[in-house]
């Protein structure tokens, strides 16, 4: 059991209670995982106007040097030197049996300036990996920095107002910015599948900042709850759910996130940790790999869920599950083995000693709205 003391807070606690915050212990943090309207309204709410998410529990780190990103790249299968300045990429942190010690974005700031976001849960470890494989950079971490995220439909009509250069942005790049006076950092990102920004802001002006978003009716404090459920509509990972260091980004299905230039015959192939196990991956296959599901019938399937073939054979098992409130059905990910990844394919998953038929589908399963210009 965590003591109070083994829990820290974002800049925004306060607000977060103001607005009726049910707030729970996630990765070390309390934070909000639904307010009043509940977790389905404000899903709903962040598809069709625009949702603010409180993100600053994740970690927010800079790293400066010469050769900043030759070094970089023996940690993680992407091509940084590659980037162009304020462009950023998904990436993952491998370990040297191929596995994911985490998930991040990746932005270059400058020639050899790089500023990383990790995941709450891994911060701490995802630091003390690099520093240890870094020794000779300045590595910063932004402890108490702000971070928020205004995502959906209408996000873009409220930043063209308030930073017309970020609202030029297309998706997975950024720019220094101020909104209202206030110095940001902003890029047009996100991890809901909706078109919108994450906004990097100093702690002393991040109250302001969030004050100013909320005070357009379009825009409502939305909790880790609905959070979920988009990414989870969207087919993208929860770190520590969906994958982790057991799991290969090859069998994770981010196959994409792998520059080519990092393959075998690529301009840099290899060079990173676990290479050889996710190179000889790409070229041979996995044997289990991770897909999406929709469900027969109300009942959500959870996380831990067996998967079982049409004779009972358990193939799998669910990873992320529940209603996705945009289809009004519920949906889930998890991993099978290869032969029954196919999409089409008819399983069943094990709830309470019932057996609800599931369809392997195509992910996402609800259609991202990035904007790419």
């Amino acid at each position: 059991m965590s003591t109070d003391s083994d829990i820290s807070k974002t800049v925004f606690y306060d607000h977060h209670l103001a607005a009726g915050g049910k707030m729970v212990p996630f990765a070390g943090y309390l934070m909000p995982v639904q307010y009043s309207s509940g977790i389905m309204q404000e899903h709903l709410h962040s598809r069709d106007n625009a949702g603010l998410f409180d993100v600053s529990h994740m970690g927010q780190i800079i790293i400066e040097g010469e050769g900043a990103a030759q070094a970089l790249e023996k940690l993680m299968p992407v091509d940084l030197e590659s980037l162009g300045i304020n462009q950023q990429t998904y990436a993952t942190l491998t370990n040297e049996q191929g596995g994911v010690m985490d998930d991040l974005i990746v932005t270059r700031w400058a020639e050899n300036t790089f500023f990383l976001i990790v995941n709450a849960g891994c911060k701490m470890q995802d630091l003390e990996h690099i520093r240890s494989h870094l020794p000779d950079f300045d590595i910063r971490y932004l402890g108490e920095q702000g971070l928020l995220a205004l995502q959906g439909l209408h996000a873009r009509e409220i930043m063209a107002e308030l930073s017309p250069e970020a609202n030029k942005l297309v998706f997975m790049n950024g720019c220094h910015s101020t909104i209202d006076g206030i110095d940001c950092y902003i890029t047009r990102s996100g991890y809901t599948g909706e078109d919108g920004f994450e906004i990097s802001v100093d702690p002393s002006d991040a109250l302001r900042l969030a004050d100013k978003l909320l005070s357009y009716e379009l825009v409502n404090w939305i909790g880790l709850g609905a959070r979920d459920s988009l990414r989870l509509e969207a087919g993208l990972c929860l770190y520590g759910h969906d994958m982790n260091e057991t799991t290969s980004p090859v069998e994770a299905g981010i196959i994409w996130s792998i520059s080519k230039s990092r393959r075998v015959d690529g301009a840099k192939a290899g060079g990173f940790l676990g290479a050889d196990v996710i190179l000889g991956q790409i070229a041979n296959g996995v044997s289990k790999k991770r897909v999406g599901f929709l469900v027969d019938g109300r009942a959500p399937v959870r996380e831990g869920a067996e998967i079982v073939d049409q004779a009972g054979n358990v193939v799998g098992a669910i990873t992320s599950g529940g209603f996705g409130p945009t289809l009004q059905a519920p949906v889930a990910m998890g991993y099978v083995s290869i032969e029954f990844a196919a999409l089409g394919t008819q399983l069943n998953a094990l709830v309470r000693g019932r057996s609800l038929p599931i369809t392997v589908s195509k992910m996402p399963l609800v259609e991202q709205r990035y904007y790419r210009g």
